[in-house]
């Protein structure tokens, strides 16, 4: 995410993604999106200068269908909310593991009802053994989410452009 990106809104102004500022202004053009919210640095063409968009709102309802959320680190960290499922502490991607509740030496697999977020000190205690095996209890059981929010609501206020913040919480 860059200085240079759009916030895309849906038509209740919730955030949906993080575009390029060229597709919104295509969007602009064809009349897919309103702008809400400009940068203060322009676009230049060769007879017209635009205001690069920041935040943009589309104006029809996105067609509802069933979200297919692949299974990655990024989404796990997400489906948990960046906490360790055995003691509970929230960390930062770089604190945080995937464990497999089933280890894979035991033949678990690296599904989405397998696999939860561990800190380091809980993902070495518990090693190759099972949960009950050593203790530990899982907070909540894994499973395949229905929808993640989206990835930009998870990152650092100090990396989220000014123009962005009336639409995030």
């Amino acid at each position: 995410m860059t200085g240079r990106d759009t916030l895309l809104l849906d038509q209740g102004y919730q955030p949906i993604k993080v575009i390029p500022w060229q597709r919104a202004l295509c969007m602009h053009f064809v009349g897919k999106v309103e702008v809400l919210r400009d940068y203060e640095w322009v676009v230049q063409t060769i007879s017209t200068t635009y205001a690069a968009p920041a935040v943009v709102r589309l104006l029809r309802k996105l067609s509802s269908r069933p979200l297919h959320v692949r299974f990655s680190r990024q989404n796990a960290y997400l489906r948990d909310n960046h906490r360790c499922q055995y003691c509970g502490i929230r960390c930062g991607p770089r604190d945080l593991t995937l464990d497999h509740v089933v280890p894979r030496s035991a033949g678990g697999k690296t599904t989405w009802r397998n696999v939860v977020t561990a800190c380091v000190a809980c993902n070495r205690r518990k090693g190759r053994e099972s949960p009950e095996a050593v203790g530990m209890k899982l907070r909540s059981i894994p499973t395949r989410p229905d929808w993640l929010a989206p990835r930009l609501l998870h990152v650092g206020e100090d990396s989220v452009p000014e123009a962005w913040r009336d639409w995030l919480h």
